[in-house]
This record gives structure tokens, sequence and C-alpha cells, in this order.
């Protein structure tokens, strides 16, 4: 062991923190190095002029001030200690809320009318009223959003009424369902039923 190495152990040493081999390296080089046995000497003074200072008096009840000059600790409230233990249902709470408030912004935003189908030629839009009119044929599923739907004539198909109303005169003929979705949570389900199917229908 070199100086270098001797260096940083003294302290350990005077404190009797060191053990095993270092202890007896380090032994043996004090024995040898008269440079080293002087530092551990000068160190030894110090802190035994350090252990002999007296110790300054402490006011009364300092302690106790300090302690009241201290802010308040924090006390967690219940939410967050159960947000800490359950991660995994905070997050899907999370997605929750957030589906939910983009679900009703846009069922806030879905005012416009908005017409869906395969074949929406023989349609005629009159302000928010689309019609079919009578004789006339719409093959496939006639789709409409924020408007009502005036059926004279036929369609092929199911005729879907979002935020809106169907009028259906006795000459009409409508060969699949008529499904009116009014309610927000309707709205909703049938969103995401949609989006499910394009997903799914995505290569």
């Amino acid at each position: 062991m070199d100086c270098k190495e001797a260096l940083p152990l003294l302290h350990e040493y005077m404190d009797g923190g060191l053990e095993g081999k270092e202890s007896v390296q380090l032994k043996e080089h004090l024995l040898a190095c008269p440079d080293c046995r002087r530092r551990l000497q000068e160190f030894e003074k110090v802190e035994a002029l350090v252990a002999a200072w007296p110790h300054p008096p402490v006011p009364d009840g300092l302690t106790q001030r300090i302690m009241d000059a201290l802010p308040p600790a924090k006390r967690q409230n219940r939410g967050y200690r159960w947000i800490r233990k359950h991660p995994a249902a905070s997050v899907a709470a999370v997605f929750f809320a957030v589906m939910l408030s983009s679900f009703m912004t846009a069922w806030d935003n879905d005012r416009d009318l908005i017409v869906k189908g395969t074949d929406l030629e023989s349609v005629v839009i009159q302000g928010h009223t689309v019609v079919v009119p009578a004789g006339k044929k719409v093959s496939g599923n006639l789709t409409v959003e924020g408007g009502t739907v005036q059926v004279d004539g036929d369609v092929e198909g199911n005729v879907v009424v979002i935020d809106g109303s169907v009028v259906q005169a006795s000459t009409a003929h409508i060969s699949g369902q008529v499904k009116q979705i009014d309610e927000a949570f309707s709205w909703m389900w049938y969103k995401m039923n949609q989006w499910v199917s394009q997903v799914s229908d995505t290569p």
C-alpha cells in the first residue's frame, strides 16, 4: 500500500470502521511511512480539539420554536392514496373519462346534417330533412345524423337516424330496420360499434 491508497483510509481507521485486509495493510504502511504517521497524529489532534470544544448552551424552548415555525406536514387525501395503490384502475378510469369527454364533445358537435349511404342518387335534401321521394328507391342502408328522414319511396336496407326523427308515408317501404338514436349513451354505443367494425374491416 502506498501513501495515495493510505490517505483516504485514515479517517475510517480513526473511527474504528476499518477491518480485514485493508486494516492490516494500513497498519503495516503506518509502521513504514513517517509521513502518514504524522498525518494520522495531526488528524487525532484535530479530533481531540473538536471533542474538547465546549458546546454552546441551547436556549430554553428553541427546539419547540423551530418545530412551530416549520410548515405543517401535508396530508395526502384518500383519493391520492387510492390512486397510488391501484395504478391500473386509475389509468382505466382516466381513459374512460377521456373517452366519455370526447364522445360527449362529438355528440354536441354533431348538430350538422350528415347523410351516409351507398346509394344517395334518389335522395333529396331540403334543409335538415332528407326525403326519399315516392316512386324512388334507395339500395342499401341510409344513415342520417342531425335531421329528419321522410320516406315516401323504398329503402332496401336499414334506416338509422341519430338525433332526429323518421317520418314514413303509407306508400313507403323499408326492407330493413328503422333505428332512431336520440340519447347520448345510445349514440356513444352506436359510435363504438361503428369504430369497431371499421377497425375489424381494416386489412
